[in-house]
């Protein structure tokens, strides 16, 4: 396992330049799923696992890895297929989602994949948004994998709340009527869904989604090259990292390149962790990194870049 994992170290130079390595395992068939790396902490046969009474069926146990007692989670069940069976010849793959620390349960893990981000694709237009765990394709080798969508593997699983607390709604001013638009891309239909209803509900703003970077800075010049009333009432652009054709870093590099966009406020929204980040955010020019899924820290982040900037 030591050799799977030998390139996780080095994979934080591939942020900026719009790829990606996937890691990539079997839930208990020929299928083959990805998940990205830099979500990854480490991958481990699963150790002894204890049962916690009436706890969510997806949830396998908890075990203690490195000290920190975490929940363990049975992937497959979670995206509605058959419980994995062999358990003590299963493996782990720890990682960081949104804030917390947690095992996937899954068969068997193959190999580390190094990808451009413009060979992954979002899931074929017959595959229902609404039902699907899935966030995009790619194929490696002739066969197809699939990355699964954990933001929402998590929602259904942990629960996520969505409204702004007491303290942060007080802040709230009427949205100024020149730019009061927010352009949300993010790859995860339940990531799109949270960040509208915080700001939709809590905050009177109207938003706009796209489904990955490419899409959006397609938007953004068409609005540009129209002279779309839009662009004039677009107040910021909260943007995911992690999404297929075009991540979060490139697009905001591509943004600042045009000068007709260049001064638009980004807020790079993500459940990548990593000390690195920050960096990155400094380096290809955006506002502001916040990790998901907070809705107070959404909501102080939208008020005060508003208050700051006047827009």
């Amino acid at each position: 396992m030591s050799g799977i994992m030998a390139s996780v170290d080095q994979r934080t130079q591939l942020a900026g330049q719009n790829r990606l390595e996937l890691l990539m395992f079997r839930l208990g068939g020929q299928q083959l799923y990805g998940i990205n790396v830099f979500k990854v902490r480490e991958v481990l046969q699963c150790p002894r696992l204890s049962i916690v009474p009436q706890s969510h069926p997806v949830v396998r146990g908890i075990s203690n890895i490195r000290g920190k007692t975490i929940s363990i989670m049975d992937l497959s069940m979670a995206i509605g297929g058959s419980p994995i069976q062999d358990i003590k010849n299963s493996f782990l793959i720890i990682s960081e989602y949104n804030r917390s620390v947690q095992g996937f349960l899954v068969q068997g893990v193959d190999r580390i994949v190094n990808l451009n981000w413009k060979d992954i694709h979002a899931p074929p237009s017959g595959t229902s948004e609404g039902s699907s765990y899935l966030t995009a394709v790619t194929h490696v080798d002739g066969d197809l994998v699939e990355v699964i969508d954990v933001e929402r593997v998590m929602s259904e699983v942990v629960g996520t709340r969505e409204s702004l607390s007491q303290a942060v709604r007080d802040q709230v001013e009427h949205p100024h009527v020149e730019k009061n638009l927010i352009l949300i891309s993010d790859d995860s239909l339940v990531a799109r869904k949270q960040v509208c209803k915080t700001l939709e509900n809590d905050m009177l703003l109207e938003t706009l989604t796209t489904k990955n970077g490419k899409e959006a800075i397609d938007l953004l010049k068409s609005w540009a090259d129209n002279k779309d009333p839009r662009l004039d009432r677009l107040a910021m652009v909260i943007s995911d990292i992690e999404m297929p054709e075009m991540d979060g870093y490139t697009f905001t590099t591509e943004v600042r390149a045009d000068e007709r966009l260049k001064g638009l406020y980004i807020v790079l929204h993500t459940s990548m962790s990593g000390v690195f980040n920050q960096t990155m955010v400094d380096k290809v020019g955006a506002n502001k990194f916040i990790a998901k899924f907070d809705p107070d820290v959404l909501g102080q982040a939208v008020i005060d870049a508003m208050k700051v900037h006047q827009v």
